[in-house]
C-alpha cells in the first residue's frame, strides 16, 4: 500500500509534539546546562523536521498519483496470510506472555511466523529457539529488562 507522504509527515510531526509536550515536566538537574529531556526533545526536533520535508514533498507529489493506492502484495494470499500471523502474533504476545512466559511465548511466535512464511519445519523450529535465546538473553541478561517467567517461574536463572 502506498500511502503519500504528506499523510506520514502528519504523523511524525504528532509524534513529535507529544514527545516535546511530555518532556516539558522532565526536571532540570541543578548545576548543569544540559537536563534529561535534552535527547529526547532533540529527537523530538528531528522528527518534526523529517516530518515537515515529508509534507511538502507529498503536497509537491500530490498530483502524480492518488493519495492511497494498493499495491498487490495486498491481493496476494500468502503475504496477507503473513500479515495477519505478524498482527496476530502481537497480540498472542500481550494475552498470553505474562501466563506463559516470555520464552514459550516468543518461541510460539517465531515459530508461527517462520511457518507463515512458508519456512521449513526443521529451520522454523533451529531458527525460533535460537531468536529466542538470543532475545531473552540480550533483554534479560544485558539489558535487564524484566521479562514475565509465567509457567517457567520455578525454573527462572
Amino acid at each position: 500500500m502506498k500511502i503519500n507522504d504528506a499523510f506520514w509527515g502528519v504523523l511524525l510531526m504528532a509524534l513529535g509534539a507529544a514527545v516535546l509536550l511530555a518532556v516539558r515536566s522532565y526536571p532540570n538537574l541543578s548545576g548543569q546546562p544540559v537536563g534529561p529531556a535534552l535527547f529526547p526533545s532533540l529527537i523530538a526536533y528531528g522528527l518534526c523536521a523529517g516530518g515537515a520535508l515529508l509534507v511538502w514533498q507529498g503536497w509537491r507529489d500530490r498530483a502524480d498519483g492518488p493519495w492511497l493506492e494498493w499495491e498487490d502484495w495486498v491481493r496476494s494470499p500468502r503475504h496477507t496470510r503473513a500479515l495477519v500471523a505478524l498482527l496476530g502474533s502481537v497480540v498472542f504476545y500481550i494475552l498470553v506472555s505474562d501466563t506463559l512466559g516470555f520464552l514459550i511465548t516468543a518461541l510460539v511466535m517465531m515459530m508461527t511466523l517462520f511457518r507463515s512464511l512458508h519456512v521449513a519445519w526443521s529451520r522454523s523450529v533451529l531458527w525460533a529457539v535460537v531468536a529466542t535465546v538470543v532475545v531473552h538473553f540480550a533483554f534479560y541478561k544485558l539489558l535487564r529488562v524484566p521479562l514475565p517467567w509465567g509457567v517457567l517461574t520455578p525454573l527462572a536463572w
